[in-house]
């Protein structure tokens, strides 16, 4: 049962990607098979490489990274933690630097105002921070801040699912979908993913410590 249990957290992590990953498909699914051109997606038939790079370091991103939870699978195969870790910092640049790409090369559409912009270049930079920090961090040996590091990441990494969640209860109460609560509502999903992520990193070392202190007890 206990087994079981760990299983439960990456399986919502990839549900929670299942959105996206459609989406990226699609995406991918209209560059690779030429579909009409439309005001939508022009900018990316013009320069389809950050658009390509973005879908499937993402994809990776979100599909790898959901094991990494499954704390007793990680601890049994520390091999493979490393070697997807490896992975996963490379993606997670990728799919952040290509994000930021996108916003500053990419000519706006429709809909998407300042204010997304801001949200879509602090989030993108972020993620690719969270990387090179966790990084830096597990080669130092500090590996509660690596574990931090890469759980923000993470959590900005996947994102889009919230994003996509949030807009549910937002029409079924009744809220339109312009211009500004469009790019409110993208960026409720971003800030709710990292207010997880953080009280999770807070609940952990709290834990930690609560088991460093009963240790200190027992040893005097």
């Amino acid at each position: 049962m206990r087994n079981s249990a760990q299983w439960l957290l990456p399986i919502g992590l990839l549900a929670l990607s299942a959105i996206p990953l459609a989406g990226g498909a699609v995406r991918l699914a209209e560059l690779w098979g030429g579909a009409e051109i439309t005001p939508g997606n022009a900018r990316f038939f013009a320069s389809p490489a950050p658009a390509v790079l973005h879908v499937l370091s993402s994809a990776v991103f979100s599909i790898l990274g959901a094991f990494q939870f499954a704390a007793g699978f990680r601890r049994r195969r520390p091999g493979w933690h490393r070697a997807a870790g490896r992975i996963l910092t490379a993606c997670g640049l990728v799919a952040g630097l290509t994000g930021v790409w996108m916003t500053l090369f990419y000519p706006p559409v429709e809909g998407d105002g300042d204010l997304l912009y801001v949200f879509r270049l602090a989030f993108g930079a972020a993620m690719a921070a969270c990387m090179v920090l966790g990084y830096t961090a597990i080669r130092r040996g500090d590996i509660a801040r690596h574990r931090a590091w890469m759980t923000r990441g993470y959590a900005i990494g996947v994102g889009a699912g919230t994003q996509a969640l949030v807009h549910i209860p937002w029409l079924m109460l009744g809220g339109s979908i312009d211009e500004f609560s469009r790019e409110l509502l993208l960026g409720a999903g971003w800030a709710i993913n990292l207010a997880v992520a953080e009280w999770s990193i807070r609940r952990r070392s709290g834990a930690q410590s609560k088991r460093g202190r009963q240790s200190d007890v027992l040893s005097n």
